[in-house]
């Protein structure tokens, strides 16, 4: 009993320590969320309700009149 305990608590005493570790962003996390959001503004660019596909519609629209 006492050692399945201790295997518990050796086990979760690191992943609680590298918890508390990422509480600062370092540059790399930092510029991966620069690249998360730039993508991010790519992707709602080309969306649907895009600004990009209204003016695709706009220009279908001109063609069929």
């Amino acid at each position: 009993m006492l050692r399945k305990s201790m295997i518990g608590i050796a086990l979760v005493l690191p992943l609680m320590g590298g918890l508390a570790a990422c509480d600062d962003p370092g540059p790399a996390e930092q510029a991966g969320e620069a690249l998360d959001d730039a993508a991010e503004s790519v992707k709602d660019a080309f969306e649907e309700d895009g600004p990009a596909e209204e003016a695709g519609e706009d220009i279908d629209d001109a063609f069929d009149r």
